[in-house]
């Protein structure tokens, strides 16, 4: 009897350890968390949820603080409010940290190139993100930069745009419902040649098995009268055309700004995977107005909710599964997407 009583213990503990095993081989090989419009005097209940996803990486969509300012000493105390947050503070102490900046955490609502305090925001920007003194990013105007994250099992590129310090003017929409439209095509830039340069060497020189394009507008949804890439429709052609012709792998852009969060995805000739943007906005309030708006490029529905954005990326059979997710680590909408 006693006999047959180890064989049952024995067998639970190899059936337990099987299914610990199984469970295992689901885990995502890397995973990234990303969001956008952050106000530093709201209570931000997503921190612990963000931590619970145990992502490698946390990206900041930019709107990290709301500011809105030229006076640097007042910029640096909305930055010391947010790292002195007891939530952030967890996510800095367990994930790696990189970025961009929108129009409030640069200093001015919709603002560009022609924003006078630019300079000085970079610095206070980078500081609060804690880039070191001898870094590559504080070399050059405006704050993109790029880093390879590899594992054993393969390699993520993260390239940061900055869509803020050389943007050329917007042009002011004729239509009395939306508060742009598109500039004659051809004119002006969102990026300016300068970071061009840059984003073509990165994206033609990567040989990694994913790379994430991370924008702080939004690039494909174009109709909604507010910012976008659309307003720069030469632009928009111009980084359809790079990703195609630089054959970088698993390319996906990453946005935020809007104060909803949903998936965009066309199918470009010549790529062999739909291009997604993956919108997540906001983390303390959102537009809980929103009804409805036009994007035709949309998949699934809008969230309207206070989310946060995760990619968990497997790099055996090369999907990614991204995730849109809430307080109490509730999912609101998935994308799994095979590369």
């Amino acid at each position: 009897m006693r006999f047959y009583k180890t064989l049952l213990i024995v067998f639970f503990v190899l059936s337990f350890m099987s299914c610990k095993k199984e469970d295992k081989s689901n885990e995502a090989d890397f995973t990234i968390a990303f969001g956008s419009c952050n106000k530093q005097h709201l209570e931000n209940k997503l921190w612990d949820d963000i931590v619970a996803q145990h992502p490698d990486l946390w990206i900041w969509g930019g709107d990290n603080v709301y500011a809105d300012t030229d006076n640097m000493d007042t910029l640096r105390a909305q930055y010391n409010m947010l790292l002195n947050t007891k939530g952030y503070k967890q996510v800095l102490n367990n994930a790696e940290v990189m970025g961009t900046w929108d129009d409030h955490d640069y200093g001015l609502n919709d603002g560009g190139e022609h924003f006078t305090a630019r300079n000085e925001s970079q610095k206070e920007f980078l500081d609060f993100l804690g880039v070191p003194p001898d870094s590559d990013q504080r070399q050059h105007q405006g704050v993109y930069t790029s880093k390879i994250f590899k594992t054993k099992k393969g390699s993520v590129k993260v390239i940061v745009l900055d869509t803020r310090f050389f943007r050329s003017d917007l042009t002011d929409a004729e239509d009395s419902t939306k508060r742009y439209q598109p500039n004659t095509y051809g004119e002006g830039t969102i990026l300016g040649d300068q970071q061009w340069h840059w984003l073509e060497n990165e994206l033609k020189t990567s040989s990694a098995d994913f790379n994430i394009v991370v924008s702080s507008i939004q690039f494909l949804s174009d109709k909604h009268g507010f910012e976008t890439w659309g307003n720069f429709p030469h632009e928009v052609d111009k980084l359809k055309a790079l990703i195609v012709e630089s054959k970088a792998k698993g390319v996906i852009i990453l946005s935020g700004d809007r104060h909803i969060s949903e998936f965009s995805k066309v199918d470009l000739e010549g790529l062999k995977y739909p291009l997604i943007d993956f919108t997540s906005s906001g983390l303390t309030h959102t537009y809980s107005d929103y009804t409805w708006e036009e994007n035709p490029y949309r998949t699934g529905f809008v969230v309207f909710d206070k989310s946060f954005g995760v990619l968990e990326f497997h790099f055996k059979n090369k999907t990614v599964k991204m995730k849109m997710m809430g307080d109490n680590g509730e999912v609101f909408q998935e994308l799994e997407q095979a590369y």
